[in-house]
């Protein structure tokens, strides 16, 4: 009976003697607010390191290290994770640079036959994503001097390097003694723009 009394109250003092040297959990949050770049661990001291300097105080300052219960506590974005297979291995993430942009699309868009006091014209274009790269007259008015504006307003707006490539649009230039034929192939290459958007 003597002894477990001894035991208990030895037990009883341990115990209180841990509480009393461990401190409350506010006790240990003395440095947190001390500026930064002051070294870890460094004692208090007052005492002048070589005869006739000045007394210098320098205090410790404590680093947060998370909770200790929190799992996730020292763990860096790189942390080692295993994968489905087993293996171990860090995150990789793409290089920046390496995405490769979506080729243009290439399409051909027909506009529609616009009837002028000389004969149809239709127009047809094609574009690569947004731009006009080519475009071609599918009907010009035929015979006599219609033969000859329509050439003209054929060299002037269709191919590759005309009028139309250079513009990107339908806003061209009337070809000289071709009003019509010119005003009927800005219109049809007008609807096949707006077909194409």
């Amino acid at each position: 009976m003597r002894r477990a009394l001894l035991a208990i109250t030895g037990l009883a003092a341990g115990t209180t003697a841990l509480v009393v040297l461990k401190g409350a959990p506010q006790d240990r949050q003395v440095a947190v607010d001390l500026p930064a770049g002051v070294p870890v661990g460094t004692p208090d001291r007052t005492e002048p390191a070589t005869p006739g300097a000045t007394p210098q105080r320098t205090t410790a300052t404590l680093r947060p290290t998370g909770r200790p219960d929190d799992p996730t506590a020292g763990r860096t974005p790189a942390a080692r994770r295993t994968t489905p297979g087993g293996d171990t291995g860090t995150r990789r993430t793409p290089a920046a640079g390496r995405t490769t942009a979506p080729k243009p699309t290439t399409r051909t868009v027909t506009g529609p036959v616009v009837s002028t006091e000389f004969g149809n014209v239709q127009v047809r274009i094609t574009v690569a994503g947004t731009r006009i790269v080519d475009a071609v007259a599918l009907e010009l008015p035929q015979g006599g001097q219609s033969d000859l504006r329509s050439d003209r307003v054929d060299a002037a707006y269709s191919g590759t390097s005309g009028d139309v490539v250079r513009q990107q649009g339908a806003n061209l230039d009337t070809v000289s003694q071709a009003t019509a034929t010119s005003d009927g192939y800005r219109r049809s290459l007008q609807a096949a723009l707006d077909q194409a958007r």
